[in-house]
């Protein structure tokens, strides 16, 4: 499991919207949002350079509400908080990075980035 990866300097961008696909389409293999029927280069260049950085802002916020969801579980306000190692279990992380992500994901709840500069919406 990689790191969390903070967003440095960069706005917070809205991506290319991902659709979901028709379950018949799902099931083909050689089906992949579409992409397969581009025939101009350039036109799929850009239609898979807007979805390379829709899953990558998705993961990028699934990855923030893991941190959340960290940090809410291991609060010590909980009378049924997790540790660290049980956090680590449950999501198949090594205990330091559930540590970082439950740090993280508090940093993100009092509305602060990791380094402590502007507010970031966790929702």
């Amino acid at each position: 499991m990689a790191e969390p990866t903070p967003r440095r300097h960069e706005p917070r961008r809205r991506p290319a919207p991902l659709l979901f696909e028709p379950a018949e389409a799902a099931g083909d293999a050689e089906h992949f949002f579409d992409l397969e029927s581009i025939d101009d280069p350039r036109a799929l260049l850009t239609r898979a350079t807007e979805l390379t950085e829709a899953f990558r802002a998705a993961a990028d916020r699934a990855v923030e509400f893991q941190a959340i969801a960290a940090a809410q579980l291991a609060d010590p306000r909980r009378f049924d908080r997790l540790t660290a190692a049980d956090i680590a279990e449950r999501a198949e992380w090594t205990e330091d990075y559930a540590k970082k992500m439950v740090e993280f994901g508090r940093d993100l709840m009092r509305g602060v980035d990791t380094e402590g500069r502007t507010p970031v919406d966790p929702v």
